[in-house]
């Protein structure tokens, strides 16, 4: 019998037409004669949708008419303790369900996928899921709490500040003032929790970083302002594995049209072709990056560092900059769902997408078999102890 593997895509982010290109290659990829991929899309405003229409990436182009075609729905548990996904709304006669899942695996890019949000109802729901877990989600999200993690164990990060955007509303002088004393010019300025350079700005004087922040703070409400080295190379290095195993991948030197890598540059090759149909394989890219074999391995190593001091399971990419000026790696952050799950970067290593996907949905299973043998609840009747009193506050109560 097929594994039945829900493929969770789409989502409430900025970048949800990446998260189903890199979902449709996944399912395309998988191995279809021991896996069934069901596909569920999370559309912008928040309903859940599944049916074999959702396979062609062509039909996106209409998506009012693909979603009157496909099936809406929700994904609740059902009576044999199972996961089911549920007709919405649900039929008064007639079958209720439309498919069972048996492992999740979502391909969500972004807020509420990528943060912890959706792993954390997979954890209510007891399915065993593909990737990174809650914390580890959360914390690779977060580019300030990724940095204050990293440099507690003594990886390398660039200089930086953070603040709230109320900080900044109520005290905008005192950050500038201070982001000029710790980092001086020119800067970067990001929402904390976005991915794919939305939102990002480059500053080079106190007018421009005030522009640059009050454009970050339409995306989100924590901002990081970093040095900005400006004699840089830019290299990825994918790792795979848990906090037990992890391999790391052949490196890529990113290639850019501007200073800072932009939305066009990862998902359209620079604006140039079909890009936006391939996701992140159409970066414009050096595979493997032309590094010497010493250089090669630091990053490899800094990588899989980086992977298991967050705790990530699954595959991540983790971005690096090279400061030319001072021969110095600095890890930049960490993409716990990368884009088109960067395949591309496992294949000149030999190990093809559907290998890969064959793996990530077995870590999946071993996580899930693993924490089956925790305990999560005790044995307890506190309620036959606690009286009507208690409930009113004597002596008896609880304090």
């Amino acid at each position: 019998m097929k594994t039945r593997v829900g493929v969770f895509f789409g989502g409430i982010s900025v970048e949800h037409e990446v998260s189903v290109i890199s979902a449709i290659q996944a399912m395309k990829a998988m191995d279809s004669e021991q896996y069934e991929a069901i596909p569920i899309y999370i559309s912008k405003d928040r309903k859940w949708y599944t049916g074999p229409e959702l396979l062609d990436i062509d039909n996106y182009k209409e998506l009012d008419k693909l979603l009157e075609q496909a099936q809406k729905v929700t994904v609740v548990r059902g009576e044999s303790d199972n996961v089911v996904l549920q007709k919405d709304p649900v039929p008064k006669w007639g079958k209720r369900t439309v498919t069972e899942i048996d492992v999740a695996f979502p391909i969500l890019h972004g807020t509420f996928g990528e943060d912890g949000a959706i792993q954390g109802l997979f954890e209510l729901l007891a399915i065993p899921y593909v990737g990174c877990d809650v914390a580890s989600s959360s914390a690779g999200m977060d580019k300030v709490m990724m940095k204050q993690i990293l440099r507690d164990s003594k990886l390398p990060t660039v200089d930086y500040v953070w603040f709230y955007s109320s900080h900044w509303i109520e005290d905008s002088t005192e950050i500038t003032k201070m982001t000029e004393e710790k980092l001086g010019y020119p800067v970067i300025v990001k929402p904390a929790n976005l991915g794919s350079s939305v939102g990002i700005s480059k500053a080079e004087n106190r007018a421009e970083l005030e522009e640059a922040v009050e454009e970050a703070m339409t995306f989100a409400p924590k901002i990081v302002i970093e040095h900005m080295v400006q004699d840089m190379t830019e290299v990825n290095c994918s790792v795979i594995g848990d906090f037990e195993e992890v391999e790391a991948s052949v490196l890529e030197e990113v290639l850019k049209t501007e200073e800072i890598l932009s939305y066009q540059d990862k998902y359209e090759g620079g604006g140039k072709g079909e890009g936006a149909s391939k996701g992140m394989e159409s970066t414009d890219r050096v595979i493997p990056a032309p590094l010497s074999d010493e250089r090669t391995v630091e990053v490899q190593e800094l990588a899989k560092d980086t992977f298991q001091i967050l705790g990530c399971s699954g595959v991540s990419r983790i971005d690096f900059i090279i400061d030319k000026s001072s021969d110095t790696v600095y890890v930049n952050e960490i993409n716990t769902i990368p884009g088109s799950l960067s395949f591309y970067l496992w294949e000149p290593a030999g190990k093809n997408y559907t290998e890969l996907t064959h793996q990530l949905i077995q870590l999946a299973l071993k996580r899930h078999r693993d924490r089956e043998k925790l305990i999560f609840s005790i044995d307890s009747n506190l309620f036959s102890i606690q009286s009507t009193d208690g409930l009113k506050g004597s002596k008896n109560g609880i304090k």
